[in-house]
């Protein structure tokens, strides 16, 4: 074979890189030889290249380098600036994946004064791109601009759209979001119009990115994922997708998530050898662990970020690690850091152009200098970002506002400083209200909470009730007075649920067999992925119920009384409202209140377990007393204590997330008394001024429990209108219509509640689990939910004294009252329970009224008995005769379409 030959084989290789680079670094190694024993340094360049290209490819970057060294020098032997020229450009590529940016940076400088023509449009582009990673956007735009004319007129597409992209990327960083858009729009019709399939999954990226920057969630959302789809589909990395994607999960406080893109993204990175990338992968995970309370792994990987960007020589991304780095010495318990270190960490963040973490810089050393008496510098500081309330993210903002307040106060000034916290509050709801899935607005209340924290602060200092109820309210399960707007249905969403509800009976079908498991486990993982970022990325919006005032509540509270508990760092206080006046009752410390009120629920639970006789007397005896003297002394603590005006009256328990887990039936100052528990005072609110239902009764039974077909079946005959659901009749379809048109349900199934993922809260039903994704789009919710199932009452605490579950799900749709148990349920002992709660239901008692007989009736029978019943609560307005729905309070019957029916429907198997 000639050199002539060779020469064309060596350029077919360098094609081949992009298709097999396995193949082409074979084809390049032997073809080098063959060149270089006979001196054909010219040949020798290309088949360096295309070797150290295909090694770039496969990630060994010190053969790469090392082939594309050769390369350089094989040109300049063989008299070729333009070959010796486009080697450069691919060892610079080499160099930035190794990290080492500066040397990149020369690499590319000496190849500049080597070509021409397209190759030198190229080579000013590939500098514009190195100079953007490393901070320096007026120099990257500034090659970009001369690139981009002579890339156009060689027709070159490919670098053509990349220049947009990369110009889009600089804009969005620059807060110039429009320009962005523009640039990505162009580039997108680029690759649209030349088939450019890999690189539109990075124009979709990109596109997310810019989203997430402008606060459109879902938008966001479904270009990443639509980014995501496409490299996946044609086998590319994923890595940038991935660092993109656990930044817009922190922005919205999904910490669990955010940490497992951000470990993917290192892993991957490493993976292929782009070490200029894993440093960015460390300090989102450190943010994510910051955030989840893991001290030692954010300063870990903060530093690890810190070494790194400072060995890199990117200043800019130095300063974001570097104070990272500082939070976590603040978080600890006596950590040193001074004013005046924040103060010149947030100038760095400024110039770099990191204005959001700037700000967020200047608020913590503004609080620590008030903390130590420096008024006068936090004012100094306070000013600077005060005026950032009027634009920007919402997260942004909201710093902006409370920065604001925080200079008021400072001044002496309260009313205003007040007026700034409600304003901060009230846009965090607003940005609440736009976002469809309801984990994606229980996140974002996160944004709202040093706000409402000072807000409570104030209120409590000045000892004013109606003020502390109205803070306490502003910081307490917004995202449930928000129902969702509904849209059509959607057939991609229901055809997901389907696939996981089919994937998760196949799991409960083939526990035995680990083989088969572990497959089917794996699929279904997959499959909650999907629902999730199809319903966070359908967005969507809200409508919102406005908190009423106190006189507004007092009115609707009749003879009850409110009792709303308050916790604020580390001390508990209740507010009462009864007869229209409000008072504020201090009750001390949170700690010996959290720590009894799980020692209840675990009393619960030893009585509500099957043994041999002697064993369990002995045990019931000592779970009985445990029972009585921690209720006892959690009585003394939280409901003693009140004034006298609650005494006797039915009351409405709003607790904090540390009192969530309290059973409050079993308090003894409870004890034949109607108690309903809400997540707020407005939601209560809502629930007890809800127009009637009208509707018929459904009642369904899952499988697995043995006395849940008979329980059905006798609370089935106490109402006449009622549909009977049982055995493989019971399925998710027919229960989830019987709900949507019922204004009364009855369910007994196994029960969920998944503390990872709380929208995958379930029922077992006869083909699989009905969830809270399920319930989410039905446009109607009875407005009496009854739940015989594990945790049916329960809800998953989030961030910023949210919840999320079935029972939250209920509450959100419009269901006036749920009753269910907080724990687990033994199957026999609750099912005569039930059927007396639908007794006292049927003659005309309100649902908190109705479990309060039932309870006292138990309490003198056996201790599973009276652990069944202690541990059933009653939620929502069970106090309001809205919570009684026409069909059970003796209203005309009717079923479903509105037609009477007679006697109870029977629907079983073939149904």
């Amino acid at each position: 074979m000639g050199a002539a030959e060779d020469r064309r084989e060596a350029t077919a290789a360098l094609s081949l890189v992009q298709v097999d680079p396995r193949r082409a670094g074979q084809l390049a190694a032997a073809l080098l030889d063959r060149a270089r024993a006979r001196g054909d340094h010219a040949t020798a360049a290309v088949a360096g290249r295309a070797a150290g290209l295909a090694a770039l490819h496969t990630a060994d970057l010190d053969t790469a380098a090392q082939h594309l060294r050769g390369s350089v020098r094989s040109a300049r032997l063989a008299g070729s600036p333009q070959l010796a020229g486009e080697a450069r450009m691919s060892l610079a590529a080499v160099l930035l994946r190794r990290g080492e940016g500066r040397a990149g940076l020369r690499t590319l400088d000496g190849a500049l004064t080597e070509l021409s023509g397209v190759e030198h449009a190229r080579a000013l582009a590939q500098r514009g791109s190195l100079h953007q990673q490393l901070g320096r956007l007026d120099a990257a735009l500034a090659d970009y601009r001369l690139a981009l004319p002579a890339l156009r007129r060689a027709g070159d597409w490919v670098w053509v759209q990349r220049v947009h992209g990369n110009v889009a990327v600089l804009d969005v960083y620059r807060s110039q979001l429009t320009a962005a858009a523009a640039e990505l729009r162009e580039a997108e019709q680029v690759c649209l119009r030349h088939g450019l399939d890999l690189d539109l999954a990075f124009v979709c990226d990109n596109l997310g990115f810019l989203h997430l920057r402008r606060g459109d969630v879902p938008a966001a959302l479904h270009w990443q994922a639509e980014a995501e789809r496409r490299l996946g589909h044609l086998g590319a990395p994923v890595g940038t997708v991935l660092v993109d994607r656990c930044e817009l999960l922190l922005s919205l406080r999904l910490v669990t998530e955010a940490k497992e893109h951000a470990t993917r993204a290192i892993e991957e990175f490493r993976r292929l050898h782009r070490e200029i990338s894993v440093p960015e992968a460390q300090l989102l995970l450190a943010e994510a662990s910051l955030l989840d309370r893991d001290l030692a792994g954010a300063e870990s990987a903060a530093r690890a970020a810190l070494h790194a960007f400072t060995r890199q020589r990117r200043p800019e991304r130095a300063a974001l690690a570097r104070y990272v780095v500082q939070r976590c010495r603040l978080a600890r318990a006596g950590g040193q850091v001074s004013v005046a270190e924040l103060a010149r960490t947030a100038a760095r963040l400024d110039d770099a152009g990191w204005t959001a973490q700037a700000q967020d810089a200047r608020i913590s050393a503004a609080r620590l200098a008030l903390a130590r008496g420096r008024v006068g510098r936090a004012e100094e500081l306070l000013r600077t970002v005060a005026p950032g309330h009027r634009r920007g993210p919402v997260e942004l903002r909201a710093r902006a506002w409370h920065a604001r307040a925080l200079l008021e106060l400072a001044a002496g000034r309260r009313a205003p400083a007040l007026a700034a916290l409600r304003t901060g509050v009230r846009l965090v709801e607003e940005h609440q209200a736009t976002l469809g899935a309801a984990d994606l607005r229980t996140s974002a209340s996160v944004h709202r909470t040093e706000l409402v924290d000072l807000g409570l602060h104030e209120a409590l200092a000045g000892g004013r009730p109606r003020q502390v109820l109205a803070w306490a309210e502003r910081g307490r399960a917004t995202a449930l007075l928000m129902r969702p707007v509904r849209p059509p249905e959607d057939p991609d969403l229901a055809q997901l649920l389907a696939e996981l509800r089919a994937t998760a009976h196949a799991v409960q079908e083939h526990r035995g067999d680990p083989r088969v498991l572990d497959g089917l486990t794996r699929r279904q993982g997959a499959l909650e992925r999907a629902v999730r970022d199809h319903v966070r990325a359908a967005g969507g919006g809200t409508r919102t119920q406005h908190r009423p005032g106190p006189d507004r509540l007092a009115a609707a509270l009749g003879e009850a009384a409110l009792v709303e508990f308050v916790e604020h760092r580390g001390q508990l206080a209740a507010v009462t409202l009864a007869d229209g006046r409000a008072r504020l009752t201090r009750l001390g410390s949170t700690d010996a209140v959290r720590e009894l009120s799980q020692h209840v629920p675990h009393a619960l639970r030893r009585l509500s377990r099957h043994s041999g006789t002697a064993l369990r007397e002995a045990r019931d005896a000592a779970a009985l007393t445990v029972l009585r003297e921690t209720a006892g002394e959690l009585d003394e603590r939280l409901l003693r204590a009140l004034p006298a005006q609650v005494a006797g009256r039915p009351l409405v328990v709003v607790p904090t997330p540390s009192l969530q887990s309290v059973n409050w039936p079993s308090l003894p100052s409870c004890a034949g008394r109607a108690v309903t528990v809400s997540p707020s005072a407005a939601l209560w609110y809502r629930a007890a001024t809800a127009p009637p239902r009208h509707g018929g009764v459904l009642v369904a039974a899952g499988p697995g429990l043995p006395a849940a077909p008979a329980e059905a079946a006798a609370v089935a005959e106490l109402h006449p209108t009622a549909t009977l659901l049982v055995g493989p009749g019971a399925t998710v379809a027919s229960v989830r219509a019987g709900i949507g048109r019922s204004a009364v349900a009855h369910v007994a199934a196994h029960g969920h509640l998944r503390a990872d993922n709380p929208l995958f809260s379930s029922l077992q039903l006869s083909d699989g689990p009905l969830t809270v994704y399920d319930l989410d789009s039905l446009a109607e919710v009875p407005r009496l939910v009854v739940l015989a199932a594990c945790d049916g009452g329960s809800s998953a605490v989030c961030a910023g004294a949210e919840l999320l579950g079935l029972a939250a799900g209920f509450l959100t749709l419009g269901t006036s009252a749920l009753i269910a148990p907080i724990g687990p349920v033994c199957d026999g002992a609750v099912a005569d329970l039930m059927v007396e709660l639908h007794g006292h239901l049927r003659d005309g008692l309100l649902p908190a009224a109705a479990l309060a007989r039932v309870q006292q009736d138990a309490a003198g029978g056996s201790p599973g008995t009276l652990a069944a019943a202690a541990g059933l609560l009653c939620l929502g307005a069970g106090t309001s005769p809205s919570s009684l729905p026409r069909a059970v309070s003796g209203g005309p019957a009717a079923g479903g379409d509105g037609t009477p029916r007679a006697g109870v429907t029977p629907v079983a198997a073939g149904a």
